[in-house]
This record gives structure tokens, sequence and C-alpha cells, in this order.
């Protein structure tokens, strides 16, 4: 694994600085790759949903990318600054790694699905982008894959995971919360999105997933979901509960199928 630091100075607060860990494949079989943005409610990164899956990814063969975003105490917009700078960063660097800057997903867990599908839909220039020529290349990406996502925000107290919003937003929780809800920000060029989660989920309801789906199925944006029928939030690739396990050889397939791998 090897460590780069997106900025050589970083912008906004800056208690801890963001970096981007690299895990090449040893048996690489394509030039896509994974951004990675682990979950842990804008409070913490988890390593199993960092490390975690890189490690599953390069056992597909693919290069994979963990995003150490900035969290709690930092707010919003830093979070979202640091994944399009993560983004941006490996295609400024793509013929380097050997991969596609056309074939980049992103991918994320809980409130690091949040941050993945944030990315995915927000278009709005955000403090500090533009200051140098890595922030010429685009930021979006090309495929989505969201593990158990924060999507909802606070108007349906039943769906939404409100700590992972108060963290991300602070003072600017009232404010900012709608604007920051990517179901409510899907267009008709959001990437296609793989999805799976639990439907007993007693931490981020299941009805998130839906919410993304939905929204994506009114845009005509193709997209897969998977949700199985018991288990608790947080399980990162399941190694230990095959029938939840099964989501990493769906995700293959669904890689094959757009011809990534």
């Amino acid at each position: 694994m090897t460590t780069y630091k997106l900025w050589k100075k970083t912008p906004g607060l800056c208690k801890e600085k963001p970096v981007l860990e690299y895990y090449p494949a040893k048996n690489k079989k394509t030039d896509a790759c994974f951004v990675i943005l682990p979950g842990g409610g804008y409070g913490m990164r988890a390593e199993h949903e960092g490390k975690g899956y890189a490690e599953m990814l390069n056992e597909m063969g693919l290069d994979a990318f963990v995003c150490q975003y900035r969290v709690s105490p930092h707010r919003f917009p830093l979070p979202l600054l640091d994944a399009r700078r993560a983004l941006r960063f490996v295609r400024s660097q793509a013929e380097e790694f050997g991969i596609d800057p056309d074939k980049i997903a992103i991918m994320g867990s809980s409130a690091g699905g949040h941050l993945a599908a944030l990315t995915s839909t927000y278009r709005e220039m955000i403090d500090f982008e533009g200051e140098d020529e890595i922030d010429c290349f685009k930021f979006l990406p090309d495929a989505t894959v969201l593990c158990y996502p924060v999507i909802w925000e606070v108007d349906d107290s039943a769906i939404t995971h409100e700590g992972s919003y108060k963290n991300l937003l602070g003072e600017r929780f009232d404010e900012l919360n709608a604007a920051v809800n990517p179901a409510k920000l899907v267009c008709d060029t959001t990437p296609p999105a793989f999805l799976w989660h639990t439907s007993d989920d007693a931490a981020v309801n299941v009805c998130n997933s839906f919410r993304y789906g939905e929204a994506l199925r009114n845009q005509n944006i193709p997209f897969e979901m998977h949700v199985f029928p018991c288990g608790p939030h947080g399980l990162g690739v399941a190694k230990d509960r095959e029938n939840i396990h099964q989501w990493v050889h769906l995700l293959e397939m669904w890689l094959k199928t757009m011809n990534w791998l």
C-alpha cells in the first residue's frame, strides 16, 4: 500500500489531513478501479469498510484507492471536497496507474455511502476548488457502489440517520440538510449504481437504499439492488455470513455486465 497526499497544502480546516491509500491488484485483470469511502457516521472511518474492501477488490483483479477523508469536527463541504479530490487525483495519474480515467467507480458504506452518493450527484462548485491543475479533471465517478448507505434527510424521522447529517453539517444542519440529500440531486447524468442493504438494519433503515433506487429509476438510470432478509449494520465484506457475503459475487457479475471485468 502506498499513501499519497491529496494536496501539497491541504485547504480548509486541517486538524487531520486527507490522504489516498493505493492498493494495487497483484493479479490485475482490468483498467477499471475503485475509490473507496469508509463509513463511520462522519465521526470516524471504519477500516473494514476501507482496507477490507480494497483487499476484496484486489482479489477480483481491480486496483483500489481508499480515501481517508476528513470527518467531524470538519464540516461540509470538506468531506465532499476530499472525495472529489480523490477522484480527480486518480484521473490525473491515470496513465501512471494504468487505469482508464472513464472507468473509476466510487464505493461507500453507511455515511461513506452517503458521501459516495453525494459525490455522484452534487454538481455545485464548492469552497477551495479550482486552485491547481488537478482540479481541472472531472470529479464525477463513472459508477457508484453503495453498501447500506445513509441517504435520506430529516423530513422522515423513521428513515433518516440524523447523527451522520449532524456530524457532516454541524451548526448548519437546519440550513443544509435537504441540500445534501443525494436522492433529491439525482439527474439524468447520474452514474449507474449497485446497492445492497439488509431489510432489518436497525441503524440505517433499508428505505434509504429504496429512496436512492427510486430516484435513479425516475431518471432512467440503470441500477442493481439486493436486499438480504436479516443482518446488522456495518457488515462490510461479511465473510462470516454466507448468505450476505454473496453480495461480493453479485458485484463482480455487475462489473462484468458493464465490461469492467
